[in-house]
């Protein structure tokens, strides 16, 4: 999955904000993706209307014949991400619960790492953490060896503003 592609389901779990949509777009065309909704995408400003830069993504979009997942599959992928981002150490258990958004799981897998991720607090005491971040990662890696998912595009982190 080329990094275009990943960016749609990015864009559904809202794991990508307006103002980090001209940039993919720039890398799009570097990649060799080309469209005129691509090419205005990549010219617009950061600090464009963020209503503008959506709609100009989506014609992108469908422009090069990509589609939008629908929500569950997002957020399914996410899941995914954030498992094998996990399990690589590019992700601290902390960095997992801060990315989750609303998900439906489901796998037994998915719902393990989500129920688990879910447990975290930051009043968790000291002691418990260390249990917590095992529960977590093991987990994290169940889920990566069972999915059939595609995890080869990690999660977007957006540039403060």
């Amino acid at each position: 999955m080329d990094r275009l592609q990943g960016s749609a389901w990015q864009y559904v779990a809202e794991v990508l904000h307006a103002e980090d949509l001209p940039m993919i777009a720039a890398h799009a065309l570097v990649d060799g993706h080309d469209s005129p909704a691509l090419r205005e995408l990549a010219g617009l400003s950061r600090r464009s209307d963020a209503a503008e830069i959506r709609e100009v993504y989506v014609q992108a979009l469908d422009e090069l014949d990509i589609h939008l997942p629908d929500e569950e599959t997002a957020g399914r992928r996410l899941l995914v991400s954030l498992a094998f981002g996990l399990v690589r150490r590019e992700l601290s258990p902390k960095e997992v619960t801060d990315r989750l958004s609303t998900v439906a799981a489901h796998t037994q897998e998915e719902t393990q790492f989500l129920s688990i991720a879910a447990e975290y607090s930051e009043w968790i005491g000291p002691d418990d953490l260390p249990a917590w971040e095992h529960d977590l990662q093991a987990a994290a890696r169940s889920l990566a060896v069972s999915t059939d998912l595609d995890p080869s595009i990690p999660v977007q982190v957006s540039l403060p503003e």
